[in-house]
């Protein structure tokens, strides 16, 4: 069988504080075939800096305005030469160094088009710290319409995907991961597993939970995902969701 190449998909925009350790996280994986490519939207706090500082990690480092996140994942989608694609966030890293390796054989020998995992959510205060486990587990193409995805950041997906399917919508500002989501899996077809564990370990603060006005954003958008691609749905079944997340909190260690 031969090996598969992962492209990882590094975007960030004044990261300087958080983009070293997430760098080091992909440097550190075994697994060989690997390429880290990094989309910056035009830093002006240091990022840069750091990113020269370790220019021999990366496969590609392109840094322009964007039109928001998805349209710079959608660039370093342009960029990548791996079969296999995933997005690791400026302010995440992987919990260990044979992440990609799992990730590879898995889907290699079962010829998958997805896979996904756990994120681990911690303290942007004391990394240390677990504040939630996000668990992918309950996501099927038939929760879609309930607002559930696999966690972003551990959703790793075959390039014959995008090429049968398209890649990111850039008019979308949070959920457009989720939109992306919806439209794959409704259509079917996808062969695809879910791994029972923590792939990523994820800083809060990010877009998607960053405070109330964020979340509304979200929930309009993500129903606005599923009606423009065919799923019936509607604010009560979104917010359903709500308490088993809020028991993510308090059953971080055990299934729920």
């Amino acid at each position: 069988m031969a090996k598969l190449k992962i492209s990882v998909i590094t975007v960030c925009y004044n990261s300087a504080s958080t983009i070293e350790q997430t760098i080091h996280s992909v440097s550190g994986q075994t697994w060989a075939e690997t390429e880290h490519i990094v989309v910056d939207g035009g830093s002006r706090d240091g990022t840069l800096g750091i990113l020269a500082r370790h220019q021999e990690k990366f496969a590609n480092v392109l840094s322009e305005p964007d039109q928001g996140i998805y349209d710079a994942m959608n660039k370093g989608i342009a960029l990548a030469t791996g079969e296999l694609i995933g997005f690791l966030n400026a302010d995440d890293v992987y919990t260990d160094t044979e992440v990609l390796a799992r990730v590879a054989d898995v889907m290699g020998r079962e010829g998958l088009d997805a896979m996904f995992a756990d994120v681990e959510f911690f303290s942007a205060d004391n990394t240390m710290h677990s504040v939630r486990r996000y668990r992918s587990a309950h996501f099927a193409p038939s929760r879609i319409a309930w607002g559930w995805m696999p966690a972003h950041p551990t959703l790793f997906l075959h390039t014959r995907v995008f090429e049968q399917f398209g890649t990111f919508r850039s008019d979308y500002r949070i959920a457009g991961d989720f939109e992306l989501v919806a439209r794959i899996f409704h259509a079917g077809g996808l062969k695809y597993r879910y791994l029972p564990e923590v792939l990523v370990r994820m800083r809060t603060g990010g877009a998607s939970t960053r405070g109330w006005r964020n979340t509304l954003q979200l929930n309009r958008e993500v129903l606005r995902a599923c009606k423009e691609n065919g799923i019936y749905t509607n604010p009560l079944m979104i917010l359903s969701k709500y308490p088993l997340k809020v028991l993510e909190f308090f059953f971080k260690g055990r299934e729920i």
